[in-house]
């Protein structure tokens, strides 16, 4: 089989169930050679599994895929792949113990002919050059598992655009990138939209899709809502289609900050990198890190929440020293973590809903030696109500709860644990527009109780719209905080991306 090219790709009727679920209800689209034509819908929209059904992973029930108008089948990822499909997952489909080149070149080896070996040599370097044309700065014989989320996002993407392929499809593409790498992707999609592939590119961010692409089609409950060409549409008309009701206002921030202060934390320095960090978060406040991926975010929350330990500085917690050995100690002093991996590291996937709420505080639910699970459930309904999470998790395991719904439990867990200071990683990374407005009303009802938030976000307008305040981090130190009010878009990159040193003294601007 030979990859065409220049080939618009059909999909005619498709549908798809799964058990209690029917994610795709006769769902057509016309996916164009050159064009760019996004996706969106909310969590469980079907989105996903119209991506699987072109690559092969799922069989769809009824419908058929055309491709130059032969109808055609996949009955698997190879023969997709054969086909001239390409596919950057959602869910990362990397091997962690692999290094960067042997994940990009994974099922198609480059081999010595004569003795059926991998050629190594030849791996690694077409791996250098498809890394350098991404503008990628990744050792290829890195493993993988040692990487940050991010860089993880840029290899599935460069594993890719590696493939000799005629569409391309892109499941949440950015949800790990930062605002530079995001741009850099965008150019990449637009060359190869020039060169003749067709492109489905799914975003959970509407304002991204406007400015990439050329047709935007929307997804709601399995059915298509709406299809345009992106010219004759807003972001207002989209998320109307995609909610059923219209949104009025996207960043419905609140202000809750007190005088006193929560968290205190002088010349933080650790192992890892992290350099001489100083700054404050106020009761009620929520203070943003701002930075480019790998700019030591995620490190200094990191060493808040007891997972690595700091060589120097002092960080108070209320007005009191403490320094924590383990997350376990941060969660019983009140400090709680919502990280960007929530399903590798936020959740336990086996779990109900219910579980993954008590497990930071089991012992408001001991009866004698006894854990009382009619408690456990009295409490769980209560905050499954309060943060309207969706009543399929009291009875089913998380992993089959939306994005949302997910983080919404991790937040209800950290309610639970009675938590006085919160760091949001990516906390809306990967989640619908609807489920995002929850989120930040989640926040704001945080902050009114007085819980001081660190909140970081590759998602510029949302760290903008959401901050009180805003820490600029560069290479694992924080080089000045602003108030947001201060900041723009342009002004925040701009500051994110110039080198030079800290100020002497307190940075804390308020």
């Amino acid at each position: 089989m030979t990859v065409a090219p220049a080939a618009t790709w059909e999909v005619r009727d498709i549908s798809k169930a799964f058990p209690g679920v029917r994610a795709l209800d006769q769902v057509s689209l016309t996916l164009m050679a050159g064009e760019i034509h996004a996706l969106v819908g909310e969590n469980g929209s079907g989105k996903s599994t119209l991506v699987k059904c072109l690559a092969g992973v799922h069989q769809p029930d009824s419908g058929e895929i055309r491709l130059g108008g032969e109808t055609i089948t996949m009955p698997n990822p190879i023969a997709a792949r054969q086909r001239g499909v390409a596919t950057i997952y959602q869910e990362l489909s990397l091997v962690p113990t692999l290094t960067v080149a042997e994940n990009i070149f994974l099922g198609r080896f480059p081999t010595v002919m004569a003795h059926q070996i991998v050629d190594w040599e030849t791996m690694r370097r077409e791996s250098v050059r498809t890394l350098k044309g991404l503008g990628i700065e990744i050792d290829p014989d890195a493993v993988v598992k040692n990487l940050s989320m991010a860089e993880q996002q840029l290899i599935e993407i460069a594993k890719a655009m590696s493939e000799d392929s005629s569409l391309l499809a892109m499941d949440e593409p950015t949800a790990a990138l930062g605002i530079s790498e995001t741009r850099r992707l965008q150019d990449l999609i637009r060359q190869l939209a020039r060169q003749g592939k067709a492109i489905l590119y799914i975003s959970h961010r509407i304002d991204e899709v406007f400015q990439i692409a050329d047709r935007i089609s929307v997804l709601k409950d399995g059915r298509l809502a709406g299809s345009s060409p992106v010219r004759e549409s807003n972001v207002d008309a989209v998320v109307m289609q995609m909610l059923g009701t219209e949104v009025t206002e996207h960043y419905p921030k609140q202000h809750h900050a007190q005088p006193r202060l929560c968290l205190e934390v002088e010349g933080l320095t650790t192992e890892l990198g992290v350099r001489e960090v100083s700054f404050s978060v106020h009761a009620g406040e929520v203070l943003g890190l701002g930075g480019m991926v790998g700019s030591g975010r995620t490190e200094i929350a990191r060493a808040l929440f007891g997972v690595d330990r700091p060589t120097a500085g002092v960080i108070r917690l209320d007005g009191r020293a403490v320094r924590f050995k383990s997350p376990k100690q941060a969660i019983a002093n009140g400090v709680a973590l919502v990280p960007e991996n929530r399903k590798a590291d936020g959740l336990f996937m086996n779990f109900r809903g219910p579980e993954n709420i008590t497990i930071a505080n089991l012992a408001a639910l001991f009866y004698g030696p006894l854990l009382d699970l009619r408690r456990e459930a009295r409490y769980s309904k209560e905050y499954f109500g309060k943060l309207s999470i969706s009543q399929a998790g009291m009875e089913r395991t998380v992993q089959y709860l939306s994005g949302g719904n997910q983080q919404k439990v991790i937040l209800a867990r950290w309610l639970f644990s009675k938590a006085r200071l919160l760091i949001l990683d990516e906390p809306t990374q990967g989640v619908d527009v609807g489920a995002r407005i929850e989120v930040y009303k989640i926040i704001n009802e945080l902050t009114a109780l007085g819980i001081g938030i660190l909140l970081i976000s590759s998602d510029y307008p949302e760290l903008l719209a959401m901050s009180d305040r805003i820490a600029i981090v560069r290479n694992k130190q924080i080089l000045q905080i602003l108030p947001s009010s201060q900041l723009t878009e342009y002004r925040l990159l701009e500051l994110a991306s110039r080198s030079r040193q800290p100020a002497k003294g307190r940075l804390d601007e308020t």
